[in-house]
């Protein structure tokens, strides 16, 4: 009788041991898939910030750059686009078109001394471009949290239990190939 008392108390603590495993892993899985949607929220904070200062900027421009039309229409087809963008994936390919319109932007109101001269401009260039470097950091910080992520799903034993959460690989925030391409800076000096 002994016997078989101690042996289903150590059949109990192997169970118990193992659904704290379970438990353990369960959480850390839980955890690292917050942080994802946590680092992701973030970013959409920031685009939503950047986004919101979009029509000031154009409307402050528009006044000066009369001539300019197809860069402010860049700008605006951009938010658009951000607008009705439902993925992370969307989401990227508008924050590309976004930030080549606004390098546009601030590349040609260099041709309108006025307009660079416009205190609302000004700040509101000013605004866009802080937005812009936090946007960078916080991309860079999504990144590694899909990295951490991927990478538990992917190894032993967290796999297995992934797969019975339905949890899958995630993607990466990607620049656009437009962004990968080489500028093509030309120096003109006075003759």
């Amino acid at each position: 009788m002994g016997m078989i008392v101690l042996t289903l108390m150590a059949l109990g603590l192997m169970l118990f041991g193992l659904a704290a495993y379970l438990t353990g892993l369960y959480n850390q899985l839980v955890s690292v898939k917050i942080n994802v949607d946590k680092a992701w929220s973030n970013i959409d904070v920031l685009l939503k910030q950047r986004y919101d200062e979009i029509p000031k900027l154009v409307k402050v421009c528009e006044g000066y750059m009369k001539y300019e039309r197809e860069t402010l229409e860049k700008i605006t087809q951009a938010r658009t686009q951000f607008m009705s963008a439902r993925t992370p994936g969307e989401v990227a390919k508008a924050d590309s078109s976004m930030a080549g319109a606004l390098k546009s932007l601030f590349a040609v109101s260099e041709n309108y001394p006025d307009l660079k001269a416009n205190a609302n401009f000004k700040q509101l260039q000013e605004r866009v471009s802080y937005l812009e470097n936090q946007i960078a950091d916080r991309r860079e910080f999504y990144n590694d949290s899909v990295a951490i992520f991927n990478t538990r799903i992917k190894q032993l034993p967290d796999m297995f239990l992934a797969g019975f959460m339905g949890y899958a690989a995630l993607e990466m925030y990607k620049v656009a190939e437009a962004e990968r391409q080489p500028q093509d800076i030309k120096f003109e000096f006075p003759k």
